[in-house]
């Protein structure tokens, strides 16, 4: 397996990962994501922005992951300081012919490198209520549970909070 940044090129085969995976969340009641988000214009902005992130295996896109600084405004709800910089993991997918490969775990590995790289020692991710898997991933990779909010941009959906904090030595 690849993670590298995502280019321009791979906007057609993100969004290919992105109608895989939106089907089987809606099945599992899990509303986060549908046909107008994401799109190719979010994503072309975190490419802009050097933040999306590929995991490539075979020549395959298998996954997907924006590694940010981004922090909902809502985040402060569960008691975080959104002035604190932190990495943000956000559009996190998995192309559903490689779930169960490591694909996930690999994305949030390259979130914590970026992490470390620019010395930023909180990591921090939401997920939908209904994202059981996640829900199990997270504090596998040493996340804590912080509380749960409502986010504007997606009126009517609510969100779990997870955090990592790293120290540096």
């Amino acid at each position: 397996m690849i993670i590298r940044e995502a280019t321009i090129k791979d906007i057609p085969e993100v969004m290919q990962v992105v109608k895989a995976v939106v089907p089987l969340m809606i099945a599992s009641g899990n509303l986060q994501w549908d046909n107008a988000y994401p799109n190719e214009a979010v994503f072309e902005k975190d490419i802009s922005f050097h933040q999306l992130w590929v995991a490539e295996i075979d020549g395959s896109i298998a996954g997907i992951a924006a590694i940010t600084t981004d922090q909902e405004l809502e985040y402060a709800q569960v008691g975080w300081d959104i002035n604190e910089t932190a990495i943000v993991t956000h559009r996190l997918a998995v192309n559903p012919q490689f779930q169960g490969k490591g694909v996930a775990v690999a994305l949030l590995q390259q979130a914590e490198k970026n992490a470390i790289a620019r010395q930023i020692p909180i990591l921090r991710i939401d997920t939908n209520t209904k994202n059981e898997a996640t829900q199990k991933l997270f504090p596998k990779l040493g996340y804590i549970f912080a509380g749960e909010v409502g986010l504007s941009f997606r009126p009517g959906l609510r969100f779990y909070c997870y955090e990592k904090r790293l120290s540096f030595k």
